[in-house]
């Protein structure tokens, strides 16, 4: 099946395998037994399919499977007036042609038995094994009379940590949902737009992260069809005004310009020796639409793309090598999709080049292989549980028994991850729409060397909670590719970040949160906290903190019960007898820093640390340095700046570590918050200089404070 089907009610199928016709399939299933040493008219379709791609396989298991599900579902109508049978015989078919292994087929033929007939899922144990029953049960929905309205979003929910297990059971989910959708004509129309929503938000998002690409387009051209009748007639005569045939000479008229193209590319590559297959792959109605939309006016060449097939990596990147030189590249078309593959296991080389008349094609290159797993994604690797799947060995089982999927990707970890915390079927649904809609993914490094996937436009606050789960409630900041930054940044591809936690059972996320988190597990853990906790609904990261909000609303405020009577300072000495001596206060020298002297108003010398940048440009414009070194050391008073995230309990947290030191408290300012940083100042008296390092290192050593350092203020030099 092409991904590039321009008709969706008729999609492109070999030439060599006629069309199918299910209605006719379906009487022939009901007109009695048949030997037992064949296989049925209706099944040895979906057997030839099955064989093309799997010529080894054992045939045996989906002949019993067709004899049950014919068997249980005889007699069962479809609305359309056909067999019910020829509803799993289409679904199987359509993973037969995408090469899905025998264990998904035979899961596929027997999807509905569970739900719309006597039989159970023990009989389907019994008799087909745990892996066929496991798939059977993750499609069969929740009964209606057990469940309500909330039986479809909650049916979903099953579905979906069924696939975290086996992420067949979602491959077997979009088959039978093209084939109702395919039938959908049937239906009231108000019961088609119902179902043509949910396939648009829900199962074309699935079919796109799983990378089945030949399901997601012809499912996009239904919905577009359903939703959207007057564009899509408009796209459809478009689309069939510009099929022109070639003309009587067998060569590409005007009107194919794309030909004319593909004709000249596979000139080129034949020439220079690079075994290749050049195709025109036509763009399906939804793509049209959306150049049309894009572009305003379509060019000949809008109707499609080429597709060059190769057989190995670097023949990609030979064949690029060849277009670029012979033709002129659109460079911003070119996207290396190989060396950086997406998140949905989709390679190839994407570029554009202007053919000889001016006409721009665009150009996909691709392997074989590339081109199997870009059209049927996670069903083109077979059963990925097998040791033969190409993928490394599995663990050993989890104690819990649950089964590792080495398939399982980023957002499905997350996805299942976040529905566990999500509090009900309405919250669930939308949530999962929401993240669906997500069409990007990003992966961030951690300092520790592992990697985070979040989608595209994710922050700092997602960042954290992908992390640490709910102890990112006690996230006061983070560090991107090394610098210093708030929690809301977003984050791009590639960045490294570094995420500050603290030890404070009483912290908590800000309501501001939710303004910056994108992914559903961080809106979900912030609501769940601020709902639980009401009396703090402003957050410890949106202002003051609790102890600050006791303080006087002025531009700084002096911190109470924490100062002590102030003892001599250190005492500086200067080569300039009987000299009044004074500690400049832009930068507050103490033992045992380096020390310089300048004479000021008065014939005052102050004593500036020798990095003060007031001493440079005193020393600059010609002011004579006076030697200055230190005499008594028994104390000192120093200013220091700490610099924060604001959270509670931190006021109080830094004056007991300042304290602990025996160091008393001459004036302390808060400046007001900006961005959830606080800076704080304080101007301390130490009984002994040496112990200035300590102190520091102990105000550092305070959760939520990343930096102490000595007063750098300009100053007068006068």
């Amino acid at each position: 099946m092409s991904a590039e089907a321009t008709d969706p009610g008729a999609p492109v199928r070999k030439r060599s395998r006629p069309r199918i016709d299910l209605r006719r399939l379906g009487r022939v299933a009901l007109l009695g037994p048949v030997s037992r040493d064949r296989l049925p008219d209706a099944i040895g379709h979906v057997a030839e399919a099955h064989r093309a791609h799997h010529p080894d396989a054992d045939l045996s298991l989906l002949h019993r499977a067709y004899v049950l599900a014919e068997s249980s579902h005889r007699g069962q109508m479809r609305k359309s007036g056909e067999p019910y049978i020829t509803h799993p015989l289409a679904v199987t078919l359509i993973l037969a042609e995408l090469g899905a292994e025998t264990t998904t087929l035979t899961a596929s033929l027997l999807h509905d038995t569970v739900e719309d007939t006597e039989v159970t899922l023990d009989q389907v144990r019994e008799q087909f094994g745990k892996e066929v029953c496991y798939l059977v049960d993750g499609v069969t929905k929740l009964e209606k009379v057990d469940y309500g309205a909330a039986a479809e979003p909650e049916t979903f929910r099953k579905m979906l940590v069924a696939t975290g297990d086996d992420v067949r059971v979602m491959s077997i989910k979009l088959a039978d949902r093209l084939h109702n959708m395919r039938t959908l004509g049937v239906m009231r129309p108000e019961k088609q737009a119902r179902i043509a929503k949910v396939t648009r938000d829900v199962l074309i998002p699935l079919a796109e992260r799983l990378g089945v690409q030949a399901l997601k387009t012809e499912l996009e051209d239904l919905v577009f069809a359903i939703l959207h009748p007057e564009e899509y007639e408009r796209t459809r005569a478009l689309i069939a005004a510009a099929s022109a045939q070639p003309d009587a000479s067998g060569a590409a008229s005007h009107q194919n310009p794309l030909a004319a193209v593909a004709e000249n590319v596979a000139t080129v590559l034949r020439e220079a020796g690079i075994p290749a297959e050049v195709l025109i792959r036509p763009r399906h109605y939804v793509s049209v639409h959306r150049v049309r939309a894009k572009r305003g006016e379509l060019r000949g060449t809008d109707f499609g793309r080429l597709l060059v097939l190769v057989g190995e990596d670097a023949d990609c990147y030979a064949v690029l090598g060849e277009l670029h030189t012979c033709f002129t590249p659109v460079i911003s078309e070119f996207k290396d999709f190989i060396a950086a593959p997406k998140f949905n296991l989709y390679q190839s080389l994407h570029t554009a080049v202007v053919g000889p008349d001016g006409a721009v094609a665009e150009v996909l290159i691709r392997t074989h292989r590339m081109h199997k797993v870009a059209e049927a994604g996670v069903i083109a690797l077979g059963n990925p549980y097998a040791s033969d799947s190409g993928f490394a060995p599995q663990p050993a089982e989890p104690a819990d028994g649950e089964r590792a999927d080495p398939t399982r990707p980023g957002w499905l970890s997350r996805l299942l991850a976040w529905q566990r915390s999500a509090p009900d079927p309405d919250t669930f649904w939308t949530t999962l729409r929401a993240d669906l809609a997500e069409d990007r993914e990003i992966t961030v490094f951690r300092t520790d060397g592992g990697t985070l996937g979040l989608p595209a436009g994710a922050s700092c606050v997602d960042a954290a909670y992908a992390q640490y789960g709910e102890a990112a409630h006690h996230c006061v900041g983070a560090r991107v590719n090394g610098r210093l930054t708030t929690l809301g940044t977003m984050l791009s591809d590639g960045d490294t970040v570094q995420l500050l936690l603290v030890e404070d059972a009483t912290s908590g996320p800000s309501p501001d949160w939710l303004d910056h988190a994108r992914t559903p597990a961080a809106r979900i853990a912030i609501t769940g906290w601020l709902d639980a906790h009401p009396e703090d609904t402003r957050g410890p990261h949106t202002g003051r903190s609790a102890e600050r909000r006791r303080e006087p609303h002025s531009h700084e405020s002096t911190v109470p019960g924490r100062t002590r009577p102030a003892g001599p300072t250190a005492r500086a000495v200067v080569d300039r007898p009987d000299a009044p001596v004074r500690l400049a206060g832009c930068c507050t020298p103490a033992p045992p820093d380096a020390v310089t002297g300048f004479v000021v108003s008065g014939g005052t010398v102050a004593v500036h640390r020798l990095e003060c940048a007031a001493a440079a440009r005193m020393q600059s414009v010609g002011r004579a340095p006076v030697p200055a070194s230190w005499g008594d050391t028994d104390g000192c008073r120093v200013t220091l700046v700490a610099e924060s995230f604001g959270r509670t309990r931190l006021l109080a947290d830094l004056t007991e570590a300042i304290a602990a030191a025996d160091a008393a408290i001459i004036s302390a300012t808060v400046e007001p918050p900006s961005e959830q940083r606080v800076r704080h100042t304080y101007t301390l008296q130490l009984p002994d200089a040496a112990g200035l390092p300590a102190l520091m290192r102990a105000m550092r050593d305070v959760p939520g404070v990343y930096d102490v350092r000595r007063t750098q203020h300009p100053a007068a030099t006068g």
